[in-house]
């Protein structure tokens, strides 16, 4: 158990030490203090396990701190002397485009700045906010026209701000250009081609659903399995926002486990190795495919972990899977721990999954385990429990009913993930001659939006809570854990770390 020790004083610090630099200027030289006290806490007190770990975890906050120092952008002065003026930018597109009714979103890294008056070299990341349906894709070079902006906070509601310029940095774009209109320029394609075949995929694969099944069904089809929330409608996913169901509609660790469960027992018969590889490339793929989102990354490479120690014959701790996943992700991109939602709440749920999904397992042990209803309803709880306040400090909306409903909706989901990959292969064939094909997806997938619907019109499906300190969320979840902590040592159960 020592190892874990060390391994999460590792984590913890420096988790710790890019979130205190991503609000608060902490410098180099803060940095360099922090390790020499850790090294003076191991050499000048004593070398003993406690001041190892207190060592280890000065070290790694000061690891932090020079990461995320490391990390932020300053902008390009020849892109930022331009702010306001109209400008033409050329660059690759880096994302796929994010097509929606009032427009569509394109990420690229600009390296040419044309003016009314000279042309400069540039590197900077720059949104691009296009017409509806713009004829460009990943990896296309392309020429912009329009007004550059520096990103703005802006007001979600009852006075949330929601910090949009730290949100874009996530997806390393540090500039805005409004308005604009997007065409193709003479250059060489420069995108992955792996991504950019999972892309393709993934529209065709869309693609088949439209083909077999109507709206909204076709758009939640594609939610459920690939991830593509864009289709469901602003009604359907405020639906499902307030019933809390709106997590369906990610890329999940749920999704992909449902998907290399399935190509497990599809390849029984193969050798490991060839199991083993098949799911790595299902996991890649989905990753891929929904863009590279934080929620699709940590859920793929925690599935990844959990396969390679069940075909390595090693004991699989999900708790420490979830800590070197976090680890890797936020060195990679330490804008993530702070300002991507997406990854917030998927850790936090998977921490409830861990942490509070045995404690409700417990406490509802009357409830019969067919079906897996007592799994169902211990995980949702546990799930829900975990997101809760940080959800209550984002939008405030407090969902009565998010418990039956995902009682209700989340037993087919497993099923309707399979019919539905069945009309779309049936639509990618033959169209829409394949539509008969889809009457069970269609029949599942109906039944999970009335299940939404039914729960969120009804009058007290949810609360909306005034705005409250971050303080305040924090407090609560010391709460929450310590008095999961309680309960497993007042039963003698460790945490699994």
């Amino acid at each position: 158990m020592r190892s874990g020790v060390y391994l999460w004083a590792v984590v913890a610090g420096f988790l710790v030490g890019v979130f205190a630099r991503s609000f608060f200027p902490l410098g180099i030289s803060f940095a360099v203090w922090t390790a020499l006290l850790a090294v003076a806490s191991v050499f000048f007190v004593r070398t003993t396990k406690g001041a190892i770990v207190v060592a280890l975890v000065l070290l790694a906050f000061s690891g932090g701190i020079i990461r995320m120092n490391a990390a932020v952008m300053t902008g390009d002065q020849n892109v930022t002397a331009h702010i306001g003026e109209n400008a033409t930018l050329e660059g690759v597109v880096v994302q796929e485009p994010d097509v929606r009714d009032s427009g569509t979103l394109i990420s690229i890294a600009a390296d040419t700045l044309i003016t009314k008056y000279e042309k400069n070299s540039i590197h900077a990341g720059i949104l691009v906010q296009a017409p509806p349906h713009a004829s460009v894709g990943y990896g296309d070079r392309v020429r912009a026209f329009g007004t550059l902006q520096l990103p703005e906070s802006f007001d979600t509601g009852e006075g949330r701000q929601f910090e949009y310029p730290e949100y874009l940095a996530v997806q390393g774009m540090s500039y805005q250009l409004m308005r604009a209109q997007v065409e193709t320029a003479d250059g060489d394609w420069s995108g992955n081609p792996l991504k950019a075949f999972a892309i393709g995929v993934k529209e065709l694969y869309l693609r088949g659903e439209e083909a077999t099944l109507p709206e909204p069904e076709a758009g939640l089809a594609g939610g459920i399995t690939v991830g593509d929330k864009r289709s469901i409608g602003p009604e359907l996913s405020a639906d499902f926002q307030r019933v809390s169901l709106i997590h369906m509609v990610v890329l999940s660790g749920y999704n992909i486990t449902v998907v290399i469960n399935a190509v497990a027992r599809m390849l029984m018969w193969a050798p490991q190795l060839v199991r083993f590889g098949a799911s790595g490339f299902v996991v890649v793929f989905f990753a891929l495919m929904s863009g590279g989102a934080a929620s699709a990354v940590r859920a793929g490479a925690m599935a990844l972990l959990a396969v390679y120690a069940h075909a390595s014959k090693r004991v699989f701790l999900a708790s420490r899977a979830l800590g070197v996943v976090a680890l890797g992700m936020v060195l990679y991109n330490p804008f993530t721990l702070a300002f991507d939602p997406s990854f917030q709440l998927s850790a936090l749920a998977t921490i409830g999954l861990i942490m509070f999904t045995p404690i409700f397992s417990t406490w509802l042990r009357r409830v019969p385990e067919r079906f897996g209803i007592r799994e169902i309803l211990s995980s949702t709880a546990g799930t829900q429990l975990a997101v809760l306040p940080f959800l209550l400090y984002q939008n405030g909306m407090l969902s009565v009913v998010a418990l039956p409903a995902n009682l209700l909706a989340l037993a087919p989901v497993p099923f309707a993930m399979l019919f539905s990959f069945a009309a779309a292969l049936g639509g990618m064939l033959f169209g829409s001659y394949a539509t008969p094909l889809a009457a069970p997806a269609y029949l599942l997938l109906a039944y999970i939006i009335a299940v939404g619907k039914f729960f969120a019109g009804l009058p007290f499906a949810a609360v909306s809570l005034p705005v409250f300190s971050a303080w305040w969320m924090f407090a609560a979840y010391a709460a929450l854990f310590c008095g999961a902590a309680w309960w497993y040592a007042g039963r003698s159960i460790p945490v699994s770390a």
